[in-house]
């Protein structure tokens, strides 16, 4: 076997995504119980206009359902996702980062994604969370 032929077996073209995976529902699922848990928190909540809960929750579910293989809504809607700069107005601490996460874990719980899909969003959200910490 060469070694075009090896690279093609390691190719993870063929495995399912996230998006495949779960679908427009699993995501949707997966937002709504987190943004569910928003407006009562006394750490996040503060962060939001009360108006924009709904705006939030749909922005959330477009980017994470085009950053792991579905449909490209947000690009087409938003541009770029820029999560750093689209952030940078809200001050976004350490406790607010641990915060977010307990409440998308609460989330998972509460959706029953498959283990994989969970396993993958898991360390996107572990990253970029940590990633938005900005004071």
């Amino acid at each position: 076997m060469g070694s075009r032929q090896g690279a093609e077996l390691l190719s993870t073209q063929d495995e399912p995504t996230v998006f495949d995976q779960i679908g427009e529902d699993g995501f949707a699922s997966l937002v709504a119980a987190f943004y569910y848990r928003i407006p009562t928190d006394p750490i996040l909540a503060p962060l939001y206009a009360e108006e924009e809960f709904d705006g939030a929750e749909q922005r959330l579910r477009d980017f994470l359902v085009f950053r792991f293989g579905g449909p490209p809504r947000y690009i087409e809607q938003r541009g770029h996702p820029a999560l750093r700069m689209r952030h940078a107005t809200f001050p976004i601490t350490q406790a607010a980062r641990d915060r977010w996460v307990e409440l998308m874990e609460a989330a998972f719980n509460e959706a029953q994604l498959p283990s994989d899909a969970q396993r993958s969003l898991r360390t996107f959200f572990d990253e970029a969370a940590t990633f938005l910490i900005n004071c």
